[in-house]
């Protein structure tokens, strides 16, 4: 154990078993690795999402990409294929469940998803990307259990932070996923120093993130001059939002058994739901609900950034968002599952904003956070993502929508320990 000493001459512990200046080094090759693969993969999603827009025939071929990526996992992937649930189960419990083959497998079968449009994330495929790189690092470094745990929190906030570019709300993410409140104090500055360097890193890549904007708060919404009225509408928000949560987690653990029912061969699975996509593409007579849903050719279509716009979405977008996504995911196909959550939100605040009668970039916004945040069981986490988009001025409001989702969503499990269907169960 090394010992550092604070400014008052008192020990910290240090859980290292090498020179805690090392650490320095470790921090800043694991950062900087993370966070240039991570560019590289928000590059191929963006070359994803242009491609698929140019040619939308390759919609067509999703039940088949969606078939070779299950395949593939059944062939290479092990233990890799329980993804987000695979990490936190590491993290929190161990033994060593993460393998370095993560990393390339989720940044090609994600690539594949957005390609032939699927509706899915990236926060959940950076997440393992940190995780394997971190995981091979500290087996040919053979470090010990307790600073390989150490090493993973570092690299996953990395590759929040890079994908996001929310070095914050990264670093409060990698701590608050670990269910048992396993996190000692020694951490946070390691995996806060990750975060912020992966952020920088990820910049000098020239990746832009994509910028949200919540007006001025009106009269009675302020902490100045608090209005009871305005704040509990405020408050049924959040209580829906996290209904919303809560029924996006059980609609995903429904219809993964669904597709288990059907067949016990998984890779049936993304054929029977690729094929469903494509049926709901031509009912919802639009095709704003495939890939990220960040941006589109249309400017008038349904995408985050036009849900804080007044009008600019129908009250039933985010009720399209979510089933296209719930469908894609059970159907194992990989992504993640934050930025289709983020839409889910944001179109939900914006519908709400127009029965409350409030502004619908402020309840986009809440939206955007909430939802997410309590789907995943990480309200400090949503919190501070929201304050580092949206400005620190929202930051109380963030809390209080955050934590009450999170307590209306009723789980006291991470999504990712809520995906206990393995997609690798059946090689047939």
């Amino acid at each position: 154990m090394q010992k550092l000493l604070d400014r008052h001459g008192k020990a910290l512990a240090f859980p290292l078993s090498i020179p805690y200046f090392r650490w320095i080094l470790i921090i800043g090759f694991t950062a900087a690795t993370v966070a240039s693969i991570v560019a590289a993969f928000l590059m191929s999603l963006d070359f994803a999402t242009h491609y698929r827009l140019a040619h939308p025939v390759l919609l067509f071929a999703l039940p088949l990409a969606g078939a070779s990526i299950v395949l593939l996992y059944n062939s290479f992937g092990r233990m890799s294929a329980g993804g987000h649930s695979l990490v936190v189960e590491d993290l929190s419990f161990g033994p060593r469940r993460v393998e370095g083959r993560m990393a390339p497998l989720i940044f090609l079968t994600t690539f594949l998803t957005h390609l032939f449009g699927g509706s899915a994330g990236r926060e959940g495929t950076a997440v393992q990307i940190g995780a394997g790189i971190g995981h091979t690092f500290a087996r040919f470094t053979r470090l010990s259990d307790e600073d390989r745990n150490l090493v993973l929190h570092i690299t996953i906030a990395a590759g929040f932070s890079a994908v996001f570019g929310t070095p914050l709300a990264a670093a409060v993410f990698a701590l608050e996923i670990v269910p048992r409140l396993r996190v000692r104090i020694e951490k946070v500055l390691p995996v806060l120093a990750s975060a912020y360097l992966a952020h920088y890193v990820c910049g000098l890549w020239t990746i832009h993130h994509t910028v949200y904007r919540i007006g001025s708060l009106p009269e009675g919404l302020t902490l100045a001059s608090w209005n009871w009225r305005f704040m509990g509408k405020i408050a049924i928000a959040a209580v829906i939002f996290g209904c919303c949560s809560q029924a996006f987690n059980f609609s995903l653990q429904a219809l993964k058994s669904l597709w288990f029912r059907i067949s016990s061969k998984n890779w049936v699975h993304p054929l029977l739901g690729g094929t469903v996509i494509i049926a709901l593409v031509y009912l919802s007579g639009t095709r704003d609900f495939l890939g990220l849903g960040v941006i589109s050719s249309d400017h008038k279509a349904v995408t985050i950034v036009n849900a804080f716009i007044p009008g600019a979405v129908t009250n039933w977008s985010w009720f399209w968002k979510f089933l296209f996504t719930v469908i894609t995911l059970s159907a194992g196909f990989r992504g993640g599952e934050a930025t289709p959550l983020f839409f889910v939100g944001a179109c939900l605040g914006a519908t709400l904003a127009g029965f409350f009668g409030l502004p619908t970039d402020l309840m986009a916004g809440l939206g955007f956070v909430a939802v997410y945040a309590a789907a995943l069981n990480v309200p400090l986490a949503g919190a501070f993502m929201g304050a580092e988009i949206f400005g620190f001025k929202f930051l109380p409001h963030f809390l209080a929508v955050c934590f009450i989702a999170k307590y209306f969503a009723m789980s006291k499990r991470t999504l990712g320990l809520l995906q206990k269907v393995p997609f690798y169960r059946s090689k047939s």
